[in-house]
């Protein structure tokens, strides 16, 4: 077991450094996006299936409460929190419109959507990042892998390098963090 963990954290550190080395320049202008949109009145919009649903709840945790400074909410939406609106546009559209329908009925144009995949191609985030874009919404994916179909609906793709879901996901969760941290800094000091 000693040497698996060894490896898994030796993958972990690799990927994280191919992050630092390849995304830095695309992680300063997401939150370039983020501060833009909320310095003009528009909010944020985030979405994922599964790990990535969890990731997008904690992203707008971190939005409305609070990073580390205390300061005042800004507004953000997590598409896969409300089980109610979930399971009834499920129901009545399909799977593939759980987040466009949310899309069309929360985005107004100056607003930023961030879909999150780690596959790059979950129809759902698609399907709402294309609707977002024609609603005049700026668009971010943190994708994985080569970034599947998503890449090519959004204005900024942060792409993680590597085909390892779960290093896929540290990587997000690790670009939230920075991502949050620079926001709060940038808006508040």
């Amino acid at each position: 077991m000693i040497s698996e963990i060894t490896s898994q954290l030796a993958v972990h550190r690799e990927v994280i450094a191919r992050v630092e080395h390849e995304l830095t320049p695309l992680i300063v202008e997401m939150v370039e996006l983020m501060v833009d949109t909320f310095q003009r009145g528009g909010k944020v919009l985030v979405m994922g299936n599964g790990g990535s649903a969890a990731d997008a709840q904690h992203f707008v945790a971190e939005i409305v409460g609070r990073f580390k400074m205390e300061r005042r909410g800004l507004p953000a939406l997590a598409l896969s929190t409300d089980t109610s609106i979930l399971t009834a546009i499920g129901n009545d559209y399909g799977f593939d419109r759980v987040f466009s329908r949310q899309v069309e009925a929360q985005a107004s144009p100056g607003d930023l959507v961030v879909g999150i995949s780690t596959s790059g191609n979950s129809p759902n985030v698609l399907l709402a990042l294309q609707l977002a874009r024609e609603t005049g919404c700026r668009t971010v994916g943190l994708l994985g892998k080569d970034g599947g179909s998503i890449k090519d609906v959004c204005d900024l793709a942060l792409i993680v390098p590597t085909n390892d879901t779960p290093r896929v996901q540290e990587a997000h969760i690790t670009i939230i963090h920075i991502v949050c941290d620079l926001l709060e800094k940038t808006l508040f000091t």
